[in-house]
């Protein structure tokens, strides 16, 4: 047989390494009329940090391909990098994670995307820069999901050439997890994509973005997302935890209880998703599929980066089943 059939998910996007720099003198404000939080520093200042961490092999796709092979998937990454020394780093940290390369693209005279992150106190501002790749959807054979994120601006044709191959491959399964661009581009660019997804993941803000919309009701959003083609549609929106439409009913689960405050919260939304479609993938429901992603995300937010904090399956199930009793999903009336 094939060995491409036997991927149980292949993550598609693109990859990066993340420069943190820990701030120590900053300010946050609520600008009303965004309805978002803005970071601010002192302009022709001289900025305190308190120290740097350089951590390689991110990316949407990328975390969600180490957390799916943490929880003992058999997957692949379909990425591309260029062949500066960021990029042989970057082969060299998903060795260590045992991610399969065999459709990792490498592009001679081009250069690795890399992002700052400018983190304060437990949340962090991401400086990102995608380089301009010419994507080509290698032949992956027929994997049983598809894990699909963030891409460049210049990846209207790979939208079509993924759109075009889960139309010929009806049993393969689609996550879409839109990245920075891809929201920008919105849902009536990407429509074969919307249409052809299994399970759609966004926080709040992007929702209503998408939407064009200042609906507040998060398990409104994720119900008015399902109209536009996804089957089930998940929400994330902060301290607030979760929330699904299942084309059926809405639910929401509040964050993973713990005493320990958030450390830094860079993969939340990317660990939640990614456990989120492995539970699946694993023939668990939606309502533990919400409670695995869930436990997932708050340990990630006890490290620095993605992907230190991602569990495996033994610490994953270890951690859900000491949970307290009363803690899981709830039915939200519409």
């Amino acid at each position: 047989m094939d060995e491409h059939k036997e991927f149980d998910m292949i993550a598609i996007g693109d990859i990066v390494t993340d420069a943190f720099i820990r701030i120590k003198q900053a300010s946050v404000y609520y600008d009303s009329t965004e309805h978002t939080e803005k970071i601010c520093l002192i302009n022709g200042g001289k900025i305190p940090y308190e120290f740097t961490k350089v951590i390689r092999g991110t990316g949407n796709s990328a975390n969600a391909d180490v957390a799916a092979t943490r929880l003992g998937l058999h997957t692949a990454l379909v990425t591309n990098l260029g062949d500066d020394d960021n990029g042989k780093e970057i082969l060299k940290a998903l060795d260590k994670d045992g991610i399969n390369q065999k459709f990792i693209r490498v592009h001679p005279g081009k250069i690795s995307n890399f992002n700052y992150v400018l983190w304060f106190k437990d949340e962090r501002t991401i400086l990102i820069r995608h380089e301009d790749y010419d994507y080509v959807l290698p032949d992956i054979g027929e994997p049983k999901w598809i894990y699909f994120s963030s891409v460049s601006e210049n990846s209207m044709d790979y939208h079509r050439a993924i759109a075009e191959y889960l139309h010929q491959h009806p049993n393969v399964k689609l996550a879409f997890q839109p990245g920075t661009f891809q929201v920008k581009l919105g849902i009536e660019a990407l429509k074969d994509i919307y249409t052809a997804t299994e399970v759609f993941f966004c926080n709040k803000e992007e929702a209503q973005r998408l939407l064009k919309t200042e609906e507040t009701n998060t398990a409104k959003l994720a119900k008015e997302m399902t109209t536009h083609g996804p089957k089930i549609a998940v929400i994330t929106d902060g301290e607030h935890g979760a929330f699904m439409y299942d084309g059926e009913n809405a639910w929401s689960l509040a964050p993973f209880p713990s005493t320990e405050a958030p450390y830094e919260r860079t993969g939340a939304g990317d660990s939640f998703a990614s456990t989120f479609t492995s539970a699946l993938i694993l023939g668990k429901s939606h309502e533990e599929a919400l409670i695995w992603g869930a436990a997932n995300s708050r340990n990630v937010i006890q490290y620095v980066g993605a992907q230190e904090g991602l569990l495996t399956r033994d610490e994953l199930e270890k951690r859900i089943a000491n949970k307290p009793a009363d803690y899981g999903p709830q039915k939200v009336t519409l």
